[in-house]
């Protein structure tokens, strides 16, 4: 069936006699009535595209958070470029502001900015959400930290290894400018938000400031200036 075909929509009323309403049905005959994933937008709805996002399952978020933990290099902060990609354009299971505010309480709680895969597994899926993408994403670095004990003496020897190493780390460093630019282009949208991300990023660079004091002022300043209004 072709993507045209799935993605049209067929509105077909009902017999006056039943009372029933209109029944929406689409072109492979799944009426509005059965259960499925809510339709979500991606980028392609501003051109009147609407994309269906994928059905979710415990499954499926274990997978994503397994491959994001076995390929993740570098910066724990990569991790945002891989969700993005994953959970908000291609599964359409998170919205850009959702994976914000993941990403803001993997800063304000205690651990690696890993723990954003908790909050983003409860999102989801409640506990058993929680559970299945804590342990996927994690998994992968209990198995490569008993494997590393053998290999990494070698690597360090071996220079074609180390240079590996090096650009997958400057790889990285493309990926997290890719969604800084992206998700800034969506969080500072006003210029109040503009000038809050500025001096955030002057006490980070300046200042040395916590990042968990940065997240918590950044809070605080958004609820005095809702409270102003």
């Amino acid at each position: 069936m072709r993507l045209s075909q799935r993605l049209s929509l067929k509105l077909h009323p009902a017999p006056a006699c039943c009372g029933a309403v209109p029944v929406r049905t689409c072109a492979c005959g799944a009426s509005a009535g059965t259960p499925r994933q809510p339709l979500r937008l991606s980028h392609w709805a501003r051109w009147g595209l609407p994309v269906l996002a994928a059905p979710f399952s415990l499954g499926g978020l274990f997978w994503v958070f397994l491959k994001v933990g076995a390929t993740l290099f570098g910066s724990g902060y990569v991790l945002i470029a891989f969700l993005r990609t994953d959970l908000v354009h291609h599964l359409h299971w998170l919205t850009e502001t959702q994976l914000l505010d993941a990403v803001a309480v993997g800063q304000v709680t205690p651990g690696p900015v890993f723990t954003t895969a908790t909050f983003i597994g409860f999102l989801l899926g409640s506990w058993r959400g929680a559970l299945v993408a804590t342990t996927a994403i994690f998994l992968p670095a209990f198995l490569l930290v008993g494997a590393g004990a053998f290999f990494l003496p070698r690597i360090r020897k071996s220079p074609a290894l180390s240079a590996f190493m090096q650009g997958v780390n400057a790889a990285a460093v493309g990926l997290m400018a890719t969604a800084l630019w992206d998700l800034g282009q969506a969080t500072l949208a006003s210029p109040w938000t503009l000038a809050l991300g500025l001096a955030a990023a002057w006490l980070l660079i300046r200042q040395r400031v916590n990042t968990t004091w940065v997240i918590f002022g950044g809070g605080l300043a958004g609820y005095l200036l809702h409270l102003g209004r």
